[in-house]
């Protein structure tokens, strides 16, 4: 193997001081955040905690997990995802199956107009008006049914069901295998490193989503926790006058000794982003990994 020389190997320390400065930068507030949360509020609010906590209490966590509102939000955010991203991937997988089929008649019309509606929407008021008068409004079902399509996640999986040996459903069609049979039997089961990849990015979404809620709940009770979240930061100045915030804020912040909006803040960050976190390494191996090699032979 050739030896690099001076330039080459120059050239090679400067990349990895690149990648470990940005590595760092993108490491670091999240690192922060994690030691905020565990650090007293007030002793925060003094500043120069940075890469250890200083004055270190589990009082953020203990309020995060003893409010029933924040374990009530939390479980409503961990069955938004799970169910959101089941149906969701079930509904426009077989939709891209669907499209597939050229028998289907009509089917460069309907891609058209799914097309249509990734450039094209009606806007916040009229969705807004139509999620009310179908009676989704302030139900558990508005974070499922709107989002059940994608349309950018049923090309990727129409992409790939095109490129599945044709012999693979021929063959399943001799066996006595329908459409259904054939999608459920010899599509879906072939098709794990795409639906990995779009379940993730997919529960994500449904874990990270905030705004939604917002607008169409009004029961606290189906408060997601990134909402609820977004309430916290809301109040991230705590001022002497406690009346002047709402009435959920002052459930949050009853322990007023050593946490702050800010620590408190930090910690509930910390329960709604580990999660998901700790999902992708599970993950991870089916973006590489093909699973059609030596199924069939032509």
């Amino acid at each position: 193997m050739r030896r690099l020389g001076y330039g080459d190997r120059t050239m090679v320390i400067v990349i990895y001081i690149l990648l470990a400065l940005l590595a760092f930068t993108t490491f670091y507030p999240f690192w922060n955040a994690l030691v905020i949360s565990f650090n007293e509020g007030k002793d925060t609010a003094l500043g120069g905690v940075t890469f250890w906590p200083r004055a270190w209490t589990w009082e953020n966590y203990k309020t995060v997990f003893e409010d029933d509102r924040l374990v009530g939000a939390f479980t409503i955010t961990i069955l938004r995802t799970i169910i959101g991203t089941i149906t969701s991937i079930l509904a426009t997988s077989i939709l891209a199956y669907g499209m597939t089929k050229k028998e289907l008649i009509g089917r460069n019309f309907y891609m058209v107009v799914c097309i249509i509606t990734m450039y094209f929407g009606g806007g916040l008021i009229p969705t807004y008006l139509l999620i009310r008068g179908i009676g989704l409004d302030n139900s558990f079902w508005v974070y499922i049914i709107p989002s059940l399509i994608s349309v950018w996640n049923m090309i990727i999986f129409r992409t790939f069901f095109n490129g599945l040996p044709d012999g693979l459903q021929e063959s399943a069609k001799i066996d006595g295998c329908g459409n259904w049979g054939t999608y459920f039997r010899i599509v879906l089961p072939l098709s794990g490193p795409v639906i990995a990849t779009l379940a993730l990015f997919t529960a994500v979404y449904h874990w990270n989503e905030w705004f939604l809620p917002s607008i169409y709940i009004t029961n606290e009770k189906l408060i997601p926790i990134q909402t609820l979240l977004q309430q916290v930061l809301n109040t991230n100045v705590i001022t002497a006058n406690t009346s002047a915030l709402d009435t959920a804020s002052q459930a949050i912040l009853g322990k007023m000794q050593t946490i702050t909006s800010k620590s408190l803040s930090m910690a509930i960050m910390m329960v709604a982003t580990l999660p998901i976190v700790c999902v992708y390494p599970f993950l991870q191996r089916y973006f590489v990994k093909g699973v059609l090699v030596g199924s069939l032979k032509e």
